[in-house]
């Protein structure tokens, strides 16, 4: 007979929700749904991300300090997620200023680097493009995959239970919630609701009210790098106003115009006209003559109103917990987001290694000020 009662039901199996499930299994009965045949089809599977201390505002770069030592040394000996990469912020001489106000915001991240270095350290740049630049040097390629297979490995490990093609299709609190799916109905005290773009929607299944979240697409293609040209030991290259960014893939170049069009939550697919947008910047600034485009995609970050996640119980609704609103740094904070959002759930508090990094559970709440 299938389980249909649990302690706590996870909605959403992308990093955030497998990762916030893998954290609560063993202690409690754990489901973990995924209204797709696959977790992590979405955001998750269309991510390229970068493990670095320099990017996103204050709580996303103390949630990623705070994770370094689960991306580095796993849990069972597992190899690090990471690989070396580095980072280059390049200006143009119009956007020295943009560059100066990120490098006091960054601090000693970020190593300042002259034209001839920016030139020596990005050869692939036209000559003449870029009068200045900052490096950060420990930024760090995330084996997604790796990572995402790893927390569903833990979640199964501990007892917890994955149910995919189960699209949530009503919520109801009846002493506990009812949990109505396409694979049947399910119960629990507690709802975690890790949906991504799809977060407010289930919200307003619950008949909870929404948190301001808007989705956001952004593009990214594969194309091939200068014949002859060798890439392997080239960084991450990003505009000093994020127009752009390019960074080796698998032999070939992942190439976006950091696109953040707010869109509907859907199956997110690229537009041509940000695709000829994006082409348009890299032969701009790179040495690149793109003739074919090997493969496109596109996927959406979801952002709250005030740019930082929400890790918190909704006090409008008993046992209704959001973890939603990760921008483009969902990967990047996941090991020490999804421990500090299982000790919200517990009733405990936070890690100290987390706290420690300046976190708080106000800074997370959804009662926090500038949230709907």
């Amino acid at each position: 007979m299938v389980d249909t009662t649990f302690d706590i039901i996870v909605i959403g199996a992308g990093i955030a929700g497998a990762s916030v499930a893998a954290e609560l299994a063993g202690a409690q009965k754990v489901l973990l749904l995924e209204r797709e045949a696959q977790p992590g089809y979405h955001t998750t599977g269309r991510s390229a991300a970068l493990y670095t201390v320099a990017y996103g505002p204050p709580v996303i770069r103390a949630l990623t300090r705070a994770s370094g030592a689960y991306f580095t040394a796993p849990p069972g000996g597992e190899p690090s997620f990471l690989s070396p990469r580095g980072v280059v912020f390049v200006a143009r001489q119009d956007q020295v200023q943009a560059l100066e106000d990120q490098r006091a915001d960054l601090g000693d991240a970020v190593t300042p680097l002259t034209a001839a270095e920016v030139a020596e350290a990005v050869p692939l740049l036209r000559a003449g493009y870029a009068v200045a630049g900052l490096y950060d040097a420990g930024a760090s390629d995330i084996d997604v995959g790796r990572l995402h297979q790893h927390y569903l490995t833990r979640l199964r490990s501990a007892g917890g239970e994955l149910q995919c093609k189960a699209e949530v299709t009503a919520l109801t609190h009846e002493g506990e919630w009812q949990v109505d799916t396409s694979q049947g109905r399910f119960s629990a005290p507690l709802i975690v609701n890790a949906a991504g773009a799809w977060a407010d929607r289930i919200a307003t299944l619950a008949d909870v009210p929404p948190a301001g979240l808007v989705p956001k697409r952004r593009t990214a293609l594969i194309v091939a790098p200068p014949e002859g040209s060798d890439i392997g030991a080239l960084p991450l290259v990003v505009d000093a106003q994020e127009d752009f960014y390019l960074k080796p893939e698998a032999g070939q170049l992942l190439i976006s115009p950091a696109d953040a069009t707010p869109s509907a939550p859907c199956d997110a697919q690229p537009e041509e006209m940000d695709i000829a947008l994006c082409v348009d910047r890299i032969e701009t600034a790179f040495d690149i003559q793109i003739r074919r485009i090997g493969h496109k995609w596109a996927g959406l970050r979801s952002f709250m109103p005030d740019g930082d996640p929400v890790a918190g119980f909704d006090p409008r609704a008993e046992g209704f917990f959001w973890l939603a609103g990760q921008g483009g740094y969902g990967i990047q904070t996941a090991p020490a987001l999804a421990r500090a959002a299982a000790a919200l759930v517990q009733g405990k508090a936070l890690p100290a290694d987390i706290a420690a990094e300046g976190v708080s559970a106000a800074a997370l709440a959804r009662t926090r000020p500038g949230l709907p």
